[in-house]
């Protein structure tokens, strides 16, 4: 039973290592958490950059791995790729993509740029139906193993904190904007958050304006030469 009332997605291209390693950690902390893909197949490193394995949605972790086994067992331990889907099998049975998926989420965190256009792109097409307000963040993370799991860890120290704060009665609330910065370079300015009474969640750094219109806020800032926050709330 998870022990925050947050419903949270992450949300990646292929549903494997990003949004994976976060959907790992953030169920360990006791999150109601789901993890996507949003992109046409999963793609999965091949034995040359312009060879990838690529797979259906509907293939199962298991495949995966035991159709990477038999290609090339240890081309795909070295790489970690094998010990990747043998994390997520163990999580889930299959990957999943954003786009399908019709479920109502508090905050969806996505880990790069063009991920997040998608999910905007989605939400907007999508029909109004419960008028809830949803929290779009994007953090930047290089999909590698090593900065997976350093941006879960970042994710989850993220979580923890809306998880607290974003449904507290006062108009204001401060909030330490380390935890925002851990593990990543450079430093953030600011730690205010604002809640107005329409319900959507912006955070302001120093030195950067939050815009909002109706019920739409966003923001972007840059904390580091390889780390992009963006924001956008929708209602």
């Amino acid at each position: 039973m998870p022990s925050h009332p947050l419903r949270v997605a992450v949300v990646c291209s292929s549903n494997q290592n990003r949004s994976m390693e976060a959907h790992n950690i953030l169920s360990k902390r006791g999150f109601d958490v789901r993890s996507f893909g949003t992109g046409s197949h999963v793609k999965l490193p091949g034995p040359a950059p312009d060879k990838p394995n690529v797979y259906d949605f509907k293939t199962s972790y298991e495949q995966m791995y035991n159709d990477l086994v038999r290609k090339d067992k240890e081309l795909y331990t070295q790489n970690g790729i094998l010990h990747m889907l043998d994390r997520n099998k163990r999580i889930k049975t299959r990957p999943e993509r954003f786009q399908n998926c019709k479920d109502h989420f508090d905050l969806v965190i996505t880990c790069e740029e063009r991920v997040y256009d998608q999910v905007l792109e989605d939400l907007s097409s999508r029909e109004q139906e419960t008028l809830q307000s949803v929290h779009v963040i994007n953090v930047d993370i290089q999909d590698n193993h090593e900065e997976a799991t350093l941006g879960a860890f970042l994710i989850c120290e993220l979580c923890q904190c809306v998880s607290v704060h974003l449904l507290k009665p006062a108009c204001d609330v401060h909030v330490n904007a380390e935890l925002f910065t851990s593990g990543m370079d450079g430093r953030v300015g600011g730690d205010h958050f604002v809640y107005p009474k329409r319900g959507m969640f912006m955070f302001m750094p120093e030195g950067y304006l939050t815009l909002s219109r109706g019920n739409l806020s966003m923001f972007s800032f840059r904390s580091s030469t390889r780390t992009t926050w963006r924001m956008k709330s929708t209602s």
